[in-house]
This record gives structure tokens, sequence and C-alpha cells, in this order.
């Protein structure tokens, strides 16, 4: 059963002047809008709208993504939306390869704390590789690492890393992460007792004691870049066609100005599992700096 979008960013009017502002929609105009499928994420509510125009506008899209809040977490959780906006107006609109979803619009509002973006409709073309938790297989993992390879390289070293695109963080914001990790560390350590062995206490004090050199890199703002944070295996969309290689990258909500090393840390540490890091982890990491 279809029905329509109660949200005002999906009015066929907002639609028109949003798409004819992005480029894609000519001297025509978004005369229907179908809602085909909505549904929650954590944070957010992402609706599929198909569209109908009037007019002869053959390059316009026929079905958009609107991404908004969930209304009751929009007082505690809205900046996460505003992160993901500020992305799409000043990163992925800074692009010219394709490696994000295409924006036709990023909005934010700090007063009413509303926020919503109209994205690419990548139903038909792309995939998410599997459900978490099952990892993808290595091909997928190959695509996947190209595809952050390749974006990576893009911001390597840009000129307006933390001037006009994200921002630095101080040196007593780094000090402070390391204290208050020093703090959560002890309370987990005496919550465990005698089941975290003194190997792994060892391995923690070690990480502390090496937060100084740890963080000289990126005190340093030298070959940094821009990654996207939350960056699992299934932040990603994958071509359904196998001579493709175009997987884009989506969820920016927490990306930053950092070090590209976190983003490859974050996927293969935080989420495979020890036996098949071992066997992808190197191949993987020569075909990302290859």
């Amino acid at each position: 059963m279809t029905a329509v979008s109660p949200l005002p960013a999906a009015d066929a009017e907002h639609l028109t002047a949003a798409l004819r502002k992005s480029g894609v929609l000519g001297d025509g105009r978004v005369r229907d809008v179908t809602l085909e499928r909505s549904f929650n994420t954590v944070l957010s509510r992402i609706d599929r709208l198909r569209l109908s125009y009037d007019g002869d506008d053959t390059d316009a899209p026929g079905s958009i993504i609107l991404k908004t809040v969930v209304p009751e977490r929009a007082a505690t959780f809205w900046h996460v939306g505003r992160n993901e906006v500020a992305f799409y107006n000043t990163v992925g609109s800074a692009m010219s390869e394709h490696l994000v979803p295409r924006c036709y619009e990023a909005v934010s509002d700090a007063d009413t704390k509303a926020w919503h973006l109209l994205l690419e409709d990548l139903t038909e073309s792309h995939f998410v590789a599997t459900t978490w938790p099952q990892p993808p297989t290595f091909a997928q993992c190959e695509q996947i690492v190209r595809s952050r390879a390749r974006f990576h390289a893009a911001w390597w070293n840009d000129a307006r890393l933390g001037v006009t695109i994200g921002a630095w963080q101080e040196p007593t914001e780094l000090d402070q992460q390391v204290q208050t990790l020093t703090r959560q560390l002890e309370k987990f350590t005496e919550r465990q007792g005698d089941r975290l062995s003194p190997k792994r206490r060892e391995l923690y004090a070690r990480l502390l004691d090496t937060a100084p050199r740890l963080q000289a890199r990126y005190r340093s703002h030298s070959n940094m870049t821009i990654v996207q944070g939350d960056s699992h295996v299934w932040n990603i969309f994958l071509p359904k066609d196998e001579n493709s290689d175009e997987a884009l990258q989506f969820d920016w909500d927490s990306w930053r100005v950092d070090t590209a090393s976190d983003d490859l840390a974050y996927m293969m540490a935080m989420h495979w599992y020890p036996d098949m890091r071992r066997r992808f982890e190197r191949p993987l990491l020569d075909r990302y700096h290859a």
C-alpha cells in the first residue's frame, strides 16, 4: 500500500525547488510524491519517495531518499544529523568523483532541531554486502577498501582541512580525551576483577603510556584526510553490476579530519574475528596502499 509522507521536505513544491537548485530538474515540476517505504534506524528515519513529473525531464530522479531525525530523539541527537548535513554541504558538494551518494538538499535548523537530507536512491543499483554481524567476502572487502582509499586520497593533505572543511581538535581536547579514557579504563578493570588477565591490563597501560606518541601525528596536522568515523562494512553500498567499481560510502554523521588509518582499524580490528583478520588484513592493506 502506498501513502503520502507527512514531512514538509516531501512536499511536491519543496522537492521541485530542491531538485531544480541541485541541477537535476529543468522546467518541469514534481507532480506527485508517493511514499514507497519508511523505516527507522537507531537515530534517523528513512523514506523512499517515488516521484512523478509534469514536463519532459528525463534526467530527473524517479525516486529519492529522504533522511530525517526520528522525532522522539530530535532533542538529544539532532547534532548527529547536523553533522551529516555539514558533510554533504561542504565535503560531498566539493567532490568530483562519485564516492558518496549524491545529495540534492541538506538542511538543518538549530532553533527547531529539524534536519533532513534528500539523497540519491541507490536501491536498484547497489546493495549492502551482508547483514550485521556477518562479514563480507574477500572480494567485497577489496571493493570497500578501494573505495576508502580513493576517498582518503581525494582529501589527503587538502589545504581546506581544518580551515573551511572540518576543524582541528585543540591540544587540550586531546589531553582531556586521554584523561577520560584513563578514568573509564580504571572503572572497567575494577568491575572485571580477575576476569581481566594481567596481560590485557598491561596492554591497556601501554596504550595510555604511548598516547602522546600516538597523538603526535594528529598534532602535526600532516598527512591527514577526512575519515568516515563509523566506517564498518555495512555503511557502504556495493554495485550490483559486477563490472562496476562504484562503491559508495554512506552515513557520514561521525566524519572528521583525522588519520586515514582510523577508518581501516575501525573496519578490521573492531568488527572481524581473529581468524578472518589474520587472513584478510595484510592483503587488503596492500590493496589499499596500491
